[in-house]
């Protein structure tokens, strides 16, 4: 064997052009990026979902239309399984957390006083900076748009900081500009909000709103002094124009509702997406903007698959409105970052060996034969099992194929709880556009972060 010897001039030379090239690889090229969260969303969940929409050989959108993936493991500062707080803070801030502490590093969770205000307490944690700030710090607008409350663990976690997701009161004050608890990290304020759980931002009443602000505050007309179009309907969120910061709060109480029995004055994710764009894209300086499908997760914690893989759909469409409406401002994705992904698993498993063409949600039926398939003591089972949660029978009985189609259907579960919980098992990414290549691999959830920030130079 040779070697070549390496002479000082030549050294020289190979040390000089490295830092050009780190630079031609770190250069910044996103000035936008969406970031679309599907709470919950792991990769049972991803297949069960493309085969209710497709069959077994289709593509979910954001399959087809984004080349880059990667795995992220999801586990969090003090727990194997992560909720959503610390989860959506990695990759907000790119700092691991504790279980249910909303993007504050350091600090330990302390639960909310009785009117759910932060009870953090001094010398707790410090303030996490999210990808959201940084945007906005270099004068780009932004946006946070979902179908939970407004106030829940996701969204939050992008322009908040508590030491507790519970703390909705605190969560709320914190993104009115000029209020008192106002966070200044939000300079002007974020741009574009969606979301539900208006009670977060109104007065208290003990006749028409009972989980109103105890502190008597309306903060929808705090918005509205200092320059907001405030909507409370899909109508209202349709008429916003450029030009004015939107927030848009379509649920009176909790959450908007699953995608199959919505009510007509709530917007679908989709349409919720598209605006956002809309509104966020006048900015010469480009947009950061966080897209969350909660409902994925509220209908796998109560064990109905059927709401969860309608709301994976609705969430694939929102990405797929996404892409198309980016591609006409920006073609070939030059200078859009879309990254999509989960917080966490769940513990849904697609078993039974069903024969291929049977729907997702029914019982197992054999290939041979299309007869329903029996376990060890000649029950009928489905398709899609938990591994925990609220339907767990003493004693089996046979399971019908008309009701586990229905939409009010409970999987059945191995360990009894009240209510099914989260996995602690990876996660999938998917990334297309400006700055998409670094996106492969298994990673953790704050290298998301990191590969986000150097994407658009923040």
């Amino acid at each position: 064997m040779t070697f070549r010897r390496i002479t000082p001039l030549l050294l020289a030379a190979c040390c000089a052009a490295m830092p050009a090239l780190a630079q031609a690889q770190t250069k910044p090229q996103a000035r936008n990026i969406i970031f679309f969260l599907g709470d919950g969303m792991g990769p049972t969940t991803i297949t069960a979902a493309r085969i209710y929409k497709g069959g077994e050989d289709s593509l979910l959108d954001f399959e087809r239309l984004m080349e880059r993936t990667a795995r992220i493991k999801t586990y969090s500062n003090d727990y194997q399984t992560t909720d959503s707080a610390p989860s959506m803070g990695a990759y907000m801030t790119g700092v691991k957390m504790n279980n249910d502490v909303i993007s504050m590093k350091d600090a330990r969770p302390v639960n909310p006083n009785k009117d759910g205000v932060d009870q953090c307490g001094a010398n707790n944690g410090s303030a996490a900076v999210t990808i959201l700030e940084l945007a906005k710090a270099r004068g780009k607008s932004v946006g946070s748009i979902t179908t939970t409350e407004l106030t829940h663990a996701t969204p939050a976690s992008t322009f908040s900081h508590v030491c507790s997701r519970d703390a909705a009161y605190t969560i709320a004050q914190q993104i009115v500009p000029g209020g008192a608890g106002y966070n200044p990290a939000l300079r002007d304020g974020v741009d574009v909000l969606m979301g539900g759980g208006r009670n977060h931002f109104t007065p208290r009443d003990e006749a028409t709103n009972p989980k109103g602000r105890p502190d008597g505050r309306d903060l929808m007309a705090e918005f509205a002094a200092q320059g907001y179009y405030v909507a409370g309907t899909r109508a209202g969120m349709m008429s916003a124009r450029a030009g004015r910061k939107f927030v848009g709060i379509f649920s009176a109480t909790s959450h908007l509702d699953y995608s199959y029995q919505r009510r007509p004055e709530q917007p679908t994710l989709a349409e919720m997406t598209g605006k956002a764009i809309d509104l966020l894209s006048a900015n010469p300086n480009g947009f950061f903007l966080m897209v969350e499908g909660g409902k994925i997760d509220h209908a796998l914690h109560d064990t109905r698959a059927k709401h969860a893989l309608e709301e994976t759909v609705a969430f694939d469409e929102a990405l797929a409105l996404a892409v198309e409406r980016m591609r006409a401002i920006d073609p070939g994705l030059e200078n859009t970052l879309i990254v999509l992904t989960a917080d966490h698993d769940h513990t849904m498993q697609i078993n039974g060996y069903a024969k291929r063409g049977n729907p997702i949600h029914d019982i197992v039926r054999d290939y041979a034969t299309g007869q329903p398939k029996q376990d060890a003591d000649g029950k009928t089972f489905t398709t899609l099992v938990f591994g925990n949660g609220p339907n767990r029978p003493d004693a089996r009985a046979d399971v019908d194929s008309v009701v586990a189609q229905s939409d009010d259907y409970h999987q059945e579960t191995g360990v009894h709880k009240s209510s099914e919980t989260h996995g602690g098992g990876d996660v999938k990414l998917f990334a297309t556009g400006a700055g998409s290549a670094p996106f492969k691999g298994t990673i953790e959830n704050t290298q998301v972060f990191q590969l986000m920030k150097a994407a658009a130079g923040l």
